[in-house]
């Protein structure tokens, strides 16, 4: 199971672990068909586990909700903190791209303003 979020600096497809964490992806995926994401700004740019990990933004535990991050580097400091619900797979580019974005040393709000164009759901399994 996969999607593509395609953003203004290119596409990121990331695989979900949707047997590992069906909750996340079902929420997740819900709010991609949903077109919820279309057009949200990356408003935080932190440089978790690997390069490439997703994972569900929160604000202490049961209150992940739809924002989601994904990592440049090894951040163990965030491991049993947040839910690792994917990881990317092809547009490695575009990753390089968003970290590479100048931000505001208080915030991490890049400087640049990049959205989410849209996302492409590939098999979702959790559609009835």
């Amino acid at each position: 199971m996969s999607v593509t979020i395609h953003t203004d600096v290119g596409d990121i497809k990331i695989e979900l672990f949707c047997e590992q964490c069906p909750k996340a992806c079902e929420n997740f995926l819900a709010l991609c068909a949903s077109d919820y994401y279309n057009g949200c700004l990356f408003h935080r740019n932190i440089k978790h586990n690997s390069r490439g990990i997703v994972s569900m933004a929160n604000n202490g535990p049961n209150t992940n909700g739809s924002q989601f991050f994904f990592t440049y580097g090894e951040q163990p400091h965030l491991d049993l903190k947040y839910t690792t619900f994917g990881r990317i797979i092809d547009g490695f580019e575009a990753l390089d791209d968003l970290e590479k974005l100048a931000v505001n040393p208080k915030t991490f709000k890049p400087l640049t303003e990049v959205r989410i164009t849209s996302v492409t759901i590939h098999a979702n399994p959790l559609a009835g």
